[in-house]
Formats: structure tokens, C-alpha cells, sequence
């Protein structure tokens, strides 16, 4: 079944309410979505969500480096879905000058890659979540039911306490609370949620780079009797190589997430015993193929790793993200699904968002498993452009 026209759109997703941390706010967000229509009529949908302080990447940059990859040259009538996920997986994107850990692109080929996997999926009846079975056996774990973790960001004061009791009596097994935000107190921050979250409710923080290798020991060691579990990120890109050291000064794990975009970063974060988990997000990693790449190369190294997610993600990459917690073992942490909580827009025809407790069940059908609303699609368009047309 051959390809027959490529378009992308360049959309502008609002937020239902302003998310803020400790290196970025936001009310809402550019992505890039990509349609893959076959000559069967057959649709399939791929989104990148673009973020320049953290793969270099912006929405107009995506869409030049989808217009200059001449990626339809590697587009072929494959004859079966083990075949098709194989090539895909070898499409090689156009090298960018100074790209010097292989992510400045990752938006860009997660969007294009996820497009060809729902449509192949749809053509050759298979669910994304079998792309893990096929290049990655080992990793393979299917389950009915995933269970996301609920997130806390910038509420303090009695607005903090309230947001633990709202994880709490939604029933919430994971909490992510976000740190390091320039004029909050932590340590009464995570005091208030911790206790009206409990003892039972797993809770890592996130401090989204805002601390310097000098402070970051003490600053963890201060939080650690609240009974955290990970902290991501705690400082800048640039200053990972302090990491090795204030390892040995602390008790909890470390995980990485803006440090961790490519195999070349995964490679340095354990070669250099940087980080204890990786935090994987299908767009910041390079798709879904590549996130789980990275996912297999954590655990052949013993180390832990999450699925994440980014603000403003839509249907398409939250069924990415089912597809993905659905079918990898070993998650440590799910983040996704968060659509009709944080969301303006969904694009899709039916609200895949998770339920209570943070539940949700592996979506079957083929492919993503859902459908576009085009209507709601051309209302959130900013640009269009045709990347191949046969």
C-alpha cells in the first residue's frame, strides 16, 4: 500500500490553565502534526512537540526540517507491518550542523515516524504497541490497564495543601511535585502535600534544572525526609558532569530528563554513572522507536526509566504514550493522557484522557488506535504544508 500525499500543520494547542515551573511557563503550546494518507484513502496521524530549551527545537524549525529531508525517497510499498516498522526505523533524517547529541531533530522524525506506524498499523490491522513485540522482545510486556501519576507544579500555600488532597482523593498512586521554583519554600511546600497525601502515595520531584551543583546535595537532603523516591533533573544540561559525585551525598535517585534525549546523552549518563533512571518522552526522545531503544538500553545497564510527557500533548501522542505504557516492562513512572484536564483542544473524536486513580485501559484497534476530528484540527492550524504529493 504506497504513500500517496504527506502534509503537516503547524498548530497552536491552548491550555486550560497556566503550567509553570522552575525553567519555563506556559498557557499554551506549538506542535507539529503530521498526516500520512495512503492510496487506500487510510489516514495516519503523528505529533512533535517542540521545545527549544530542550532539544533545540521550535514548531517553524520542525516544519523546515520535514521540508528539507526529501524523506518520501524512503518510502516504500511495504508488504507487512514487521517490514514496514523495520524501514521506518531506518529512515535517516538530514544531519543538522552542530547537532552534536543527534536531538535537534527528535520532534520532527517523532511526528513523521508515529504518522507511518498508525497508518501501516490501520492498513495491516496491528496496534502501535506491537512495534515494541517486534524490535524489542525483550521489553515486551503486554497489560489490559496502565495507571498515570498525578503532577503538582506551582501550587503553594493552601493552594498546595489542596492539591494533595485532591491526588489523594482521586486516588493517585504517583505524585510528581515540581521544585525550585524561584520564591517558594520547598521544604513547606512538600510538608503540606506530604501530609495530606499520606504515607502510601509514591512522590518524586521534578526541579526542572533550577538548582546548581553546588546546592543541589543539600537541597535534596533537606526533602528526603518527606519520603521522595527520584529527582529529575536537578540541575542544567551543562553541569551534568557534577552529578557523579553528589550521587555518593545523597540517598535518593537521580533521573534524567532535559539531559536525556538521544542514545548520545544515554550513552555519556552511563558511561559517566550521572543518572539512576531515564525519563523517556516520545517526542523529546525521537519517537517512539527511538524511546524504546533508549528504554532497552536502560535496562541491559540497570538502570530505571519513566514514560514522560510534555504540556500540551494531543490525542495522537497521548495514544503514542498508551501504546508505549502498555506494552514496555519495567516502567518505574507513567506521565500522559492528561488531555481533557490540561487541554483546549484534543483533536480526537473520543477522550482517551485517564480516569480515576490515574487509569486508563490499552487501546485496542489498529494503529494509534483513534481518530482525528478535522474540524477541530483546522480550528487549531496555524500553517500547512504539503510534504509530498504523488
Amino acid at each position: 500500500m504506497k504513500i500517496i500525499e504527506i502534509q503537516a500543520y503547524l498548530v497552536r494547542i491552548p491550555l486550560k490553565k497556566e503550567i509553570r515551573h522552575a525553567s519555563h511557563s506556559r498557557t499554551s503550546t506549538d506542535n507539529v502534526i503530521v498526516r500520512c494518507k495512503l492510496e487506500d484513502g487510510t489516514l495516519g496521524f503523528g505529533e512533535g512537540v517542540p521545545r527549544e530549551y530542550v532539544t533545540g527545537e521550535s514548531a517553524e524549525s520542525v516544519l523546515e526540517h520535514l521540508k528539507a529531508g526529501k524523506l518520501e525517497e524512503y518510502l516504500e510499498d511495504w508488504v507487512n507491518y514487521e517490514t514496514a516498522v523495520r524501514k521506518i526505523e531506518k529512515i535517516p533524517f538530514p544531519a543538522i550542523a552542530g547537532d552534536h547529541r543527534d536531538c535537534q531533530g527528535n520532534a520532527a522524525r517523532a511526528a513523521f515516524e508515529l504518522a507511518l506506524l498508525d497508518a501501516y498499523g490501520k492498513v495491516f490491522k496491528r496496534p502501535v504497541s506491537h512495534v515494541t513485540e517486534i524490535l524489542t522482545p525483550n521489553l515486551y510486556e503486554p497489560k489490559a490497564t496502565v495507571r498515570y501519576s498525578g503532577a503538582i507544579t506551582s501550587a503553594k500555600g493552601f493552594k498546595a495543601k489542596l492539591a494533595g488532597w485532591k491526588m489523594r482523593l482521586y486516588g493517585f498512586k504517583q505524585v510528581k511535585v515540581k521544585v525550585g521554583i524561584a520564591g517558594y519554600d520547598d521544604v513547606e511546600r512538600l510538608r503540606a502535600i506530604r501530609s495530606r497525601l499520606g504515607t502510601k502515595i509514591d512522590v518524586r520531584l521534578d526541579a526542572n534544572e533550577a538548582w546548581s551543583v553546588q546546592e543541589t546535595p543539600q537541597k535534596i537532603r533537606e526533602l528526603e525526609p518527606f519520603g521522595i523516591t527520584s529527582v529529575e533533573q536537578p540541575v542544567a544540561h551543562e553541569n551534568i558532569e557534577g552529578l557523579a559525585a553528589i550521587r555518593s551525598q545523597i540517598k535518593t535517585p537521580l533521573m534524567f530528563d532535559e539531559s536525556l534525549c538521544s542514545l548520545v546523552d544515554a550513552q555519556r549518563a552511563i558511561d559517566h554513572k550521572l543518572c539512576d533512571l531515564f525519563n523517556l518522552r516520545i517526542s523529546k526522545c525521537g519517537g517512539f522507536i527511538r524511546t524504546l531503544r533508549l528504554a532497552e538500553l536502560a535496562m541491559n545497564c540497570g538502570l530505571g526509566y519513566q514514560l514522560g510527557c510534555q504540556v500540551g500533548e494531543t490525542a495522537v501522542l497521548s495514544a503514542g504514550g498508551r501504546h508505549f505504557a502498555s506494552s514496555v516492562k519495567g516502567i518505574r513512572y507513567w506521565e500522559g493522557s492528561y488531555d481533557s484536564h490540561l487541554v483546549k483542544e484534543a483533536l480526537g473524536t473520543r477522550d482517551i484522557t485517564f480516569g480515576y486513580g490515574g487509569k486508563a485501559p490499552a487501546l485496542e484497534g489498529p494503529g494509534l488506535g483513534i481518530e482525528i476530528d478535522p474540524a477541530a484540527l483546522d480550528r487549531v492550524t496555524l500553517r500547512k504544508e504539503v510534504l509530498f504529493v504523488r
